[in-house]
Order: structure tokens, then sequence, then C-alpha cells
């Protein structure tokens, strides 16, 4: 089984996202997709380099990076599902919105013409405020999946949730038999 793993700027997450991968390359085929962001930002969770570095020793492949490289995807069949882990506020409502403008969003456009699973793990401070209604959307919308979140810090950050990446290889199950993993917010 050849499975997509997008990653966006939620570097935050990157440090139980990382763990989630390297669980799932061991029964799955993994291609890294990596946004723009993802590909580029340095920040106080470790250089992109060293995040770039860390999915080519998981998956065994450079990340995918550019348009270009993920519009096969779905022409050519080349994944049975795409996981886009940590999904930001700003993936979500590009793909709420039907946006394919960069990496991942191009990616999870270019597979959904198969009909085949996406799973969200999300990772926003909005999620119970501008982000609702993107995740909402998506909820409502074919084969699109979530791996169950909840509040990471109801008190300091009151409307951030976080995925549990740890229900990553549960979820994907879940979503490649066409069912959503239960609960939805933990």
């Amino acid at each position: 089984m050849t499975v997509g793993f997008a990653v966006c700027g939620s570097f935050c997450t990157y440090d139980t996202m990382f763990p989630a991968m390297k669980a799932l390359a061991k029964s799955h085929t993994l291609i890294p997709i990596f946004s723009h962001s993802a590909y580029t930002i340095d920040s106080r969770f470790g250089t992109a380099q060293s995040h770039i570095r860390q999915a080519e020793a998981i998956c065994g492949k450079a990340p995918l990076f550019t348009i270009e490289q993920v519009e096969p995807i779905g022409p050519k069949k080349l994944l049975d599902a795409l996981i886009i882990a940590p999904c930001t506020g700003n993936t979500l409502a590009k793909l709420a919105h039907s946006i394919a403008d960069g990496p991942v969003t191009m990616a999870a456009k270019s597979h959904l013409r198969n009909g085949r699973p996406v799973l969200i793990a999300v990772s926003t401070n909005d999620a119970l405020a501008g982000a609702a209604e993107n995740i909402g959307r998506l909820l409502s919308r074919k084969n699109y999946y979530f791996v169950p979140f909840g509040q990471d810090d109801p008190q300091k950050k009151p409307t951030s949730m976080v995925s549990d990446f740890s229900l990553i290889p549960a979820a994907l199950e879940a979503a490649l038999e066409g069912k959503q993993l239960q609960p939805i917010i933990l």
C-alpha cells in the first residue's frame, strides 16, 4: 500500500508527527510531501533541512515539494491514501474552498479525483474559531476523514485543537474502509 504523507508548517507537532510517520513506514510505502513552509522555514522546533532529512530517513526518499512534482499523483493513481499531518488552519481553509496553490493542496486535489481517502490530522490554534467552519465543510465531504482531535491547552489556548497523532495508523485503516474513526472529538 502506498500512502502520501503530507507535512504542513505546524512545527510544534513534529515531535509527535515523525513517530507516527515512522510507525506507518513499517507497513506502508510512504511518499513524503512537504508544504512550502515545511520545506523552507527554520523554527525554534528545528531547521527545515533537519526535518527534510528525518522524513528522507523514515520514508527512504526525498519529499516532494512542488506543484509539478505532486500533480501526477491523481492521473497516475500513485497513492492509495493521502495523510495531511499536521494540517494547519491555512491548509484546512484551502481544502474547504478547493484551492490548490501549493504542493499539499495540489496533492489532495489530484488524489481526490480517484475517489480515494484523504486523512486530516488537524493542528490549528483556531479550530474552535475561524477554522471551525472549514472543519465542518470537510467533515461533510466525501473521501475526507479526520484523525481524532481535541483541545491541547484549553486554559491558555481555548480555541486550539490538535489531533492525536498516535491514532494516525488506526484512522488510516478506518479511512481505507470508508469509515471515520470514532470519536472524532477527544
